[in-house]
């Protein structure tokens, strides 16, 4: 848990001598994989928890050690860069982590598994668990630094899990037991999920309300180890019953889960799935616009609530215009 001095940063300004030649690249790798943000040449920013302080002791020994200067300092933003601004370098830098794990399980795919009509060799079988393990322990490293649920990590979790898929494919695919309810079954219930929403759960909230509960309320909770009450259901989370499966964001998952089969709903869910990640696989000319708004939303609102409301009147345009257009693309 952050500090509760009132100083949210832990900040290690450094210095370091020309020689050893090694040593920036050696203390630069280090503070890359405690997940620190440089907030200026040479000044590095954590949370200030005990885990960060102990982490950051070690990279100032260390520096001292090898005949550099270095100070670790609490801070509290008072001018130039603000709060949410630093959260925002964080988020960004786990971001670029989690495309990157995720371009590597699709370009593993890609190359190695047969068409899914086809049976797994074992060798092709033994590959696969080979993958899971690596691309599980990178996920896992990327997550203990993933301090404030940066983007990206669902889709990451989504893709491992359509590779494990692959290991069982006698069996149907398995899918959370409350993608079974009807619409009616979830009216007036509490939908949670990650705090700091963007592309898909902000589309996933309109999408409730719009098509599935008008009532629907809404709970923004840290990104892991949330237990849901009684009548919650979870979306774009960490063991959510609605979130990625396999190369589906979550507001595919939830097209699928309550049928929802409208041609101007799958031409918003491609818009969708492709800022959500990072993709071109739909290519429409509507999605570089929608993900700028987006991006404009999430730094003019701070408020999940806000963003929802705000985003509502996106996709209610957005739905309207491939209504109007049948869901085609120009010229179709």
């Amino acid at each position: 848990m952050p500090d509760a001095t009132g100083c949210p940063w832990l900040v290690l300004i450094h210095q370091l001598p020309p020689k050893p030649p090694y040593l920036r690249v050696k203390v630069w790798r280090r503070l890359q994989a405690l997940g620190a943000v440089p907030i200026k040449n040479s000044v590095y920013a954590l949370p200030n928890t005990e885990d960060a302080r102990e982490d950051f002791e070690w990279v100032l020994r260390q520096i001292h050690d090898e005949g550099g200067e270095a100070s670790l300092c609490e801070a509290r933003l008072v001018d130039g860069l603000t709060d949410d601004e630093v959260r925002g370098l964080f988020a960004t830098a786990r971001e670029a982590d989690y495309r990157s794990l995720s371009s590597d399980i699709r370009t593993f795919a890609q190359q190695t598994l047969p068409p899914r009509s086809r049976n797994v060799s074992d060798e092709v079988r033994t590959q696969i668990e080979s993958a899971v393990a690596r691309f599980r322990k990178r996920l896992a490293d990327i997550g203990k630094i993933d301090f404030f649920g940066a983007p990206g990590r669902e889709a990451t979790v989504g893709l491992i899990a359509g590779l494990e898929q692959r290991l069982s494919p006698a069996r149907p695919q398995s899918t959370p037991a409350t993608t079974h309810l009807t619409i009616a079954e979830v009216q007036k219930r509490t939908w949670v999920t990650r705090k700091g929403v963007h592309i898909d759960r902000i589309a996933c909230a309109w999408l409730i309300r719009r098509f599935i509960d008008r009532e629907a309320s809404f709970k923004f909770v840290a990104p892991r180890g949330y237990e849901p009450a009684l009548r919650e259901l979870r979306f774009d989370m960490f063991d959510a019953e609605f979130t990625h499966d396999g190369d589906l964001c979550s507001f595919e998952v939830l097209l699928r889960a309550f049928a929802l089969d409208d041609a101007a709903l799958r031409a918003v869910a491609e818009v969708v799935h492709d800022v959500d990640l990072k993709e071109q696989k739909f290519d429409r000319e509507e999605t570089r616009g929608i993900e700028s708004l987006v991006a404009g939303l999430a730094w003019m609102h701070a408020d999940d609530e806000a963003r929802i409301d705000h985003g509502a009147v996106v996709f209610d345009a957005l739905h309207a215009y491939f209504a109007r257009r049948k869901g085609g693309r120009k010229g179709e």
